[in-house]
């Protein structure tokens, strides 16, 4: 049976700014565009505060102001260290490997000789935490879709866990749980016609 497990970073250009300068730990950040004029990052922190992604700068400048929110400009040589980085570890866990983009990958665990799913995926997310600095989140479904929702509740979790498998026992009331419009793939258009023939979750 195909078994999937994405791992994703975590807030990736904030965790990234974080690892050279550790006192903007637990600090909410933002990442600009190339000419500062958007937000294309955020921390935590700053998604709580209600900054959104690509909100123009100027649009949130009395929160920025408010609650002392970092703002870094784009870094995009660091970024690609970083992540060249993180994928080399998680690469080398398991042989088939799909990198999806900066901060994510699939892998194919199928055939992996792993007695503990669940334990090896905490090793390996603290393995990338301890030699990067870059939290990461793994979510582990029969499909690569399956794994993109499992990643999302795994980010949902507490930080000391960041692990999300789906098995039988959970994949109904999960997947019930979940928005149409949050599967990958499913644009605004198609959520929205979806949604037009109650085709809610």
């Amino acid at each position: 049976m195909p078994t999937f497990a994405l791992v994703d970073c975590n807030n990736f250009y904030a965790s990234c700014e974080r690892v050279f300068e550790p006192r903007l730990v637990g600090r909410p950040i933002v990442v600009l565009s190339n000419n500062d004029g958007c937000v294309v990052a955020r921390s935590k922190e700053a998604k709580l505060l209600g900054i959104a992604m690509g909100v123009p700068l100027f649009h949130v400048r009395e929160i920025i102001k408010k609650h002392g929110v970092v703002v870094r400009s784009s870094n995009y040589a660091l970024y690609g260290d970083m992540s060249e980085r993180v994928m080399n570890i998680l690469s080398a866990a398991a042989p088939g490997h799909e990198i999806y983009s900066i901060d994510e990958i699939f892998l194919d665990i199928e055939r992996l000789p792993v007695p503990d799913l669940g334990e090896w995926c905490r090793q390996l997310r603290q393995r990338v935490q301890q030699w990067t600095g870059i939290p990461v989140s793994i979510g582990v479904g029969q499909t690569k879709t399956l794994s993109k929702v499992a990643n999302k509740l795994a980010k949902a979790t507490s930080d000391d866990d960041g692990v999300f498998i789906f098995t039988p026992e959970v994949a109904e009331n999960c997947l019930h749980e979940t928005e149409v419009g949050d599967v990958w793939g499913i644009g605004r258009r198609w959520s929205k016609m979806l949604n037009s023939r109650d085709i809610i979750t």
